[in-house]
């Protein structure tokens, strides 16, 4: 992000910003377009809203390039993983035990890795995260996937094969870039929605 780490006050802000993207999603209300009072989640930025619902993904939808206000990015990737089209569709229902988490990117910044474990050497495992692209695809883990894939050669194995990149080698063209986060929460439980439930 163009301004620098978001404060604990503005995370907790984006955070519930997004919470309330997913409300008013549930509701079948608009987009809320309101400025935020914080001047800093005006400037462009680059983010992942994770749904969970008791550890369970319900889904999760980002942008690895700044392209829009921040506020603006989070609560259209908050709204759009709401009904992430792998996985069934939050409901009504979901919502008092949906945990709402944003992840902040900082710039992607190119790798120099001519193989598997070359790029996993060099990673820095439960800080980076991770993008494969070849030109025609492009997969990414986030960082706190490190919490399920510890081991880097792992790590990237999986990322190729999530990005349908065949078998453990490394594929000619593809290119590695690495990121950071900064990951901020608004947790269940929550009282009930005033939508029926579905």
């Amino acid at each position: 992000m163009a301004a620098g780490e978001l404060t604990a006050e503005e995370g907790r802000a984006l955070a519930c910003l997004a919470a309330q993207a997913v409300a008013g999603k549930l509701r079948g209300e608009p987009p809320d377009g309101r400025l935020p009072a914080e001047p800093r989640l005006r400037v462009p930025g680059a983010s992942f809203v994770t749904l969970e619902a008791l550890s369970r993904l319900c889904g999760c939808i980002g942008t690895l390039q700044a392209a829009r206000p921040l506020y603006l990015d989070v609560g259209r990737n908050a709204r759009r993983a709401a009904e992430d089209p792998r996985l069934p569709r939050v409901t009504a229902g979901d919502w008092p035990l949906l945990d709402v988490s944003v992840s902040v990117l900082t710039q992607p910044s190119p790798l120099a890795a001519a193989g598997l474990a070359e790029l996993a050497a060099i990673l820095r495992p439960g800080l980076d995260g991770l993008i494969l692209q070849d030109g025609r695809r492009r997969a990414t883990f986030l960082p706190k996937v490190w919490h399920k894939l510890p081991d880097p050669l792992d790590f990237v194995g999986a990322l190729l094969a999530k990005g349908g990149w065949p078998g453990r080698g490394w594929p000619a063209g593809v290119r590695a870039a690495r990121y950071t986060c900064q990951d901020f929460a608004d947790r269940a439980p929550r009282p009930p929605l005033d939508v029926p439930i579905e």
